[in-house]
């Protein structure tokens, strides 16, 4: 007997953000593993604007956008989110996070997480209410170990999720193990400073839009 709609499990989100400064093949292929793994409907990928605890980006918000619409064309799974560029202050993820719920209120909604991103969670502004309002995915390469403070890792076994948690639309930890693709969006700045070629690192189309653009030819 099939379900009724009232009962069906609403589709999952994943939501992965960072400056993309610029975005390249190990954001890009990082995500699909995790949407094929966890049978999630789409990914949004949200580019920060002020990015709270790291390096301010060195593109424009509207050359970071352009390059994520080119990077993402060909794959529907993959959808750009302009939701941090267009607010003011800080770029929270707990504020994202607040807007998306609003947005999506029955989806599951899953945040992708890069190991490092996840080993410092404790110093993110209102960092315990995360996992009120999604999943939290901790992003590993093969045979990486998470090497966590005695909180951080009472926190992490307490709410690792397991299969029968797919139902819910927040409040688990999922560790999804990615393909292992070394690459750094400062090394690719760095190359294109050097009047280096990225290619195989990153799309063609953003290749040519930082070309077109002399995008970081003046890399601070």
């Amino acid at each position: 007997m099939a379900k009724s709609v009232t009962n069906a499990v609403k589709e999952a989100i994943g939501i992965l953000g960072g400056t993309f400064d610029p975005i390249h093949f190990g954001h890009l292929r990082s995500a699909l593993d995790v949407l094929q793994q966890l049978d999630l409907q789409h990914i949004r990928l949200i580019p920060s604007a002020r990015p709270p605890h790291r390096q301010q980006p060195l593109a424009s918000p509207e050359q970071r956008l352009m390059m994520l619409h080119l990077a993402v064309k060909n794959n529907q799974q993959l959808v750009v989110d302009d939701r941090e560029l267009a607010r003011q202050g800080a770029s929270y993820t707990v504020d994202t996070l607040l807007s998306l719920r609003q947005q999506f209120v029955d989806n599951p909604l899953y945040l992708l997480l890069g190991t490092d991103a996840f080993l410092h969670i404790q110093t993110w502004h209102r960092w315990t209410e995360l996992l009120a309002l999604a999943h939290i995915v901790v992003m590993q390469r093969p045979g990486e170990p998470l090497v966590m403070s005695e909180q951080l890792a009472r926190w992490y076994q307490q709410h690792m999720g397991d299969n029968n948690d797919h139902s819910q639309v927040a409040g688990k930890i999922w560790p999804v193990v990615v393909t292992q693709l070394d690459i750094s969006a400062t090394a690719i700045r760095e190359m294109v400073s050097q009047g280096k070629s990225p290619q195989f690192l990153l799309p063609d189309a953003v290749i040519q839009l930082i070309e077109q653009t002399d995008g970081y030819q003046n890399n601070g």
